[in-house]
């Protein structure tokens, strides 16, 4: 190297020829700066706040339009009444077993106007002083439209039945008396219907007390001393 040469090199970089150079040496690695420790995820809670947000909303008209429908559409409880009664038989001498046979018409109005009505089911049987005098007879199902009536004329009866001393006593007195009070008891299930939206079942219990003239031997259509009241429970 001529001296031209060294003038051009740093003397940092120029080697020392008093120090034996290792081959193997290598520099020590540049030191590498941590990075700040912090937790891997990081939720993003503006969008789950956001979401929440939402959900609280769609609940919410939901509720309303729910709320709105019931208004509009609330039902109002089927009602019934006892026109007729016929009395076919009541043989209330041999305890404790009795046998009755008695047939009723009875008259079922749905009221509401926007509301239509499923009886699914419905039971009636005939009790005096709320014991039962006869074995339940089932009803066929019904379909009642908005703001309609049927008649139903079940005959209910004809199978003994057993009971107390004092229901047969109160029958034969009731008899001599020429006024027999039973009530008419219904019980089954229903379901309401409001355009395309049907509700669950709802179970109905119906009580109807009939008042009417009667003596003993007499058969057929009896004449009812009132017009009687049914009380009515959904």
């Amino acid at each position: 190297m001529s001296m031209e040469d060294d003038r051009q090199v740093p003397p940092t970089l120029r080697p020392n020829p008093n120090v034996r150079q290792n081959q193997n040496y290598q520099p020590p690695p540049t030191p590498v700066k941590p990075m700040p420790m912090g937790p891997r995820y990081m939720p993003d809670e503006p969008n789950r706040r956001g979401l929440c947000a939402c959900i609280t909303i769609v609940l919410l008209l939901v509720g309303l339009l729910i709320l709105v429908l019931w208004l509009v559409y609330r039902p109002t409880k089927p009602h019934f009444g006892v026109i007729s009664a016929a009395v076919y038989g009541l043989n209330a001498t041999a305890p404790p077993l009795m046998t009755t046979s008695m047939q009723f018409t009875i008259v079922i109005t749905n009221p509401n106007r926007r509301v239509a009505i499923y009886f699914d089911t419905l039971d009636a049987y005939v009790s005096y002083r709320s014991h039962p005098i006869t074995t339940p007879v089932a009803l066929p199902a019904l379909y009642m439209e908005e703001h309609s009536s049927v008649s139903v004329s079940p005959m209910i009866g004809g199978s003994p039945v057993p009971v107390s001393p004092d229901v047969s006593n109160g029958l034969a007195m009731d008899e001599a008396y020429g006024v027999l009070g039973v009530s008419v008891i219904m019980q089954g299930r229903l379901r309401w219907k409001a355009g395309a939206i049907r509700t669950g079942h709802y179970g109905i219990f119906v009580k109807c007390d009939v008042m009417m003239s009667f003596k003993k031997g007499v058969s057929g259509q009896v004449p009812l001393t009132g017009a009687p009241a049914c009380y009515v429970d959904v």
